[in-house]
């Protein structure tokens, strides 16, 4: 404060400062749930594997596959699964730091030589390089693979860390493409469909396990721009179509199944199945969309502005995060307030679309739900 000029003070901390156990393994404790204190964090036992780990093991085979493949990440390696592929693949693997705008335009210059970069990225930590995704990617459209995990909901990790707006902000861009798998087995299809795009494309997964579908070992690509019918409608009264994207995709099959709707899963948020569109709207009178992301700007404003630019003139009802920044909590009771489990999804429904049978007068309505982060 006494000296003249400018002056630089470097201050070096240590994480977990003063809990011996933190300090022990800072990267166990970087970002904790609930957890005694006096026991520390309790290692879990087995269980289903995550999205996370689904990546990685994908990012391994692929490199495997093709000497192109380098994998990047910035300062998040445990976090998105990209352990054992710098064990396996050391020359192959950038961690550029905390520095997200530069992992974008870093992946941008490999590709300009003929590499095939995948950023393992959050979708919470993407919104940084946003300019450097449009001028220096989309422009150029650069065959780049963008593996964005902890989309949706994070839970304890709450609103900083929650990925509510990548499909809104990816998809108004040019040359991009946005998957969404529903489980384990198709986000390792939609990864290796999406390495095989020349355009900049990005697959969006959740934090934690899905259904427990387990991928196969192979490296197999799915049809661009199609999605699947997973259940038809069999009523002859008013006929619902659901399309779902992403891992909704399982508790609104329950809602189908209840509603005796057609639900289908639409995997690709850009580009759509538009000619599925048009046949459901040929024998549907409703439409429903899901996603676990805000829904202004959503893959149902895509649904939407679709069926405007086709003439369909059907009722549509998007269902998705609601406009407010979402609190830290138990993920299963936050998607619940929210309205996206499956009984949260029927009454919303039923409300919008009451002719469809079941009276909604029974059921919760969204006007019933505490209010989130409230």
């Amino acid at each position: 404060k006494e000296g003249n000029g400018p002056q630089f003070l470097h201050v070096i901390t240590r994480k977990g400062q003063g809990y011996m156990l933190a300090e022990a393994d800072p990267i166990l404790y970087h970002g904790p749930g609930k957890f005694n204190p006096q026991e520390g964090i309790k290692a879990s036992g087995a269980g289903k594997k995550t999205f996370t780990q689904v990546f990685g093991e994908w990012l391994c085979d692929m490199a495997q596959a093709d000497p192109k493949l380098v994998g990047i990440t910035p300062a998040m390696r445990e976090g998105s699964g990209l352990v054992e592929f710098e064990k396996r693949f050391p020359d192959r693997y950038y961690d550029v730091g905390i520095a997200e705008q530069h992992s974008v335009t870093f992946a941008a210059g490999m590709a300009c030589e003929g590499m095939k970069p995948v950023v393992a990225i959050y979708s919470t930590f993407l919104q940084r390089a946003y300019d450097q995704l449009i001028h220096d990617v989309a422009l150029q459209d650069l065959p780049i693979v963008f593996a964005i995990d902890r989309a949706g909901l994070v839970g304890a990790d709450g609103a900083t860390h929650a990925g509510a707006y990548d499909i809104a902000y990816l998809r108004c861009i040019p040359n991009m493409l946005i998957m969404t798998p529903a489980d384990e087995a198709e986000c390792r299809d939609l990864l290796t469909t999406a390495y095989h795009q020349n355009h900049p494309t990005a697959v969006r997964y959740p934090r934690g396990a899905g259904i427990g579908n387990l991928p196969s070992k192979e490296l197999r690509t799915l049809p661009l721009g199609r999605g699947e019918i997973r259940r038809e409608a069999q009523t002859t009264g008013k006929r619902l179509a659901i399309l779902a994207f992403g891992t909704l995709l399982y508790p609104a099959l329950d809602v189908a199944q209840k509603l005796d709707a057609t639900i289908v899963n639409m995997r690709f948020v850009k580009p759509l199945d538009i000619d599925l569109m048009q046949s459901l709207a040929r024998n549907h009178d409703y439409f429903v969309t899901v996603e676990d992301g805000c829904v202004q700007g959503g893959a149902g404003s895509a649904c939407m502005e679709a069926m405007n630019l086709l003439g369909i003139a059907k009722p549509l009802l998007a269902l998705g995060l609601p406009d407010s920044f979402i609190e830290h909590g138990d993920y299963n009771l936050l998607m619940a307030q929210c309205g996206l489990d499956a009984a949260g999804m029927e009454a919303s429904i039923l409300g919008r679309f009451p002719d469809l049978g079941a009276s909604p007068l029974s059921l919760k309505t969204p006007s019933d739900q505490v209010p989130v982060g409230k």
